[in-house]
């Protein structure tokens, strides 16, 4: 009866056993791809001395906290769903040195993989978010100017968005190369928001990012993002006060940024940016418009592992 018994737990255990290392079909693999290079696509945190340089505000600091929570990214689905959230903060060359009034942005993406195609890949996301600065005071003014020190401000927007790309052939000893792009539609005005916002704001935008990569292999033996290129351009299509369509000193929003990882770093790489707001992104200030730059260190979920 022993011998019957421990054959019967050895038999179940060896079955078990295979069962777990069954080998994944071209289906699975790609469902448990794509949520990593969900998480590569992710924007940048940032750190940044003295922040926007050439903002009409001068600051001290500036600093960008955002990540990529994937609470779901199964095997067994094309579908995935993270939680996002995203605090900016600038604190103000002032005796106080204040920050005023801080970003602070929480949603959810749900990513539909398109191909299976690791190398030439397709998703799409439709995201939900809602931004406010934590302040109860009136937007406005009794002189009409807008009220940045306490100031309300609140927007909730639906992003969808396409995004592909491609890498390179990796080869032995040298570095290979990822394309990296997306095209979407912000929309803000099916959700609560600030009245002072009609006709001042980009409710609706057409947004493209380009993204270029280069990725080290480090001895042939660490794989390692070195290089980040990243471009931006939105471009905000609905009706605005005083202004047309083709108004691009208010509608637009571009960037370049350079990031490079030196070999000691890991998921961080030293950051310089220059760009246009013709919308200012941080809450309140909306209505800022100005060139800039930005230097500092950035960070986000980098490629670096060990092969």
């Amino acid at each position: 009866m022993k011998k019957s018994i421990l054959f019967i737990m050895l038999t179940g255990s060896t079955l078990l056993s295979l069962g777990q290392t069954k080998e994944l079909d071209s289906v699975q693999r790609a469902n448990l791809a794509y949520p990593i290079i969900y998480k590569e696509n992710s924007e940048l945190s940032y750190t940044s001395p003295m922040g926007e340089i050439g903002a009409p505000s001068g600051y001290v600091i500036n600093g960008k906290l955002t990540t990529s929570y994937m609470v779901l990214a199964s095997k067994s689905l094309p579908i995935a769903f993270s939680l996002n959230p995203d605090f900016t903060v600038r604190v103000r060359d002032e005796q106080s040195a204040g920050v005023r009034t801080p970003s602070f942005r929480l949603g959810g993406t749900l990513y539909l993989r398109l191909s299976p195609r690791i190398k030439y890949y397709q998703y799409a996301e439709l995201s939900f978010t809602h931004h406010s600065n934590g302040q109860d005071g009136s937007a406005l003014l009794p002189n009409g100017i807008i009220n940045t020190v306490n100031g309300n401000f609140n927007t909730n927007y639906l992003t969808a968005a396409y995004r592909f790309g491609y890498f390179t052939d990796q080869l032995a000893q040298h570095d290979y190369f990822g394309f990296h792009h997306k095209v979407g539609l912000q929309w803000h005005k099916w959700f609560a928001y600030e009245p002072i916002l009609n006709g001042n704001y980009g409710f609706s935008r057409l947004n493209y990012d380009f993204s270029f990569r280069v990725y080290q292999n480090l001895e042939n033996r660490i794989e390692k993002e070195k290089w980040r290129v990243n471009t931006s351009l939105s471009y905000a299509i609905n009706s605005l006060t005083n202004y047309r369509f083709l108004a691009p000193k208010k509608r637009l929003n571009a960037e370049l940024s350079a990031n490079y990882s030196f070999p000691f770093m890991q998921n961080v790489f030293l950051m310089a940016t220059v760009g246009y707001y013709g919308e200012d992104p941080y809450n309140i200030y909306f209505n800022d418009k100005y060139a800039y730059a930005r230097f500092g260190i950035s960070s986000t979920f980098a490629r670096y592992r060990l092969k």
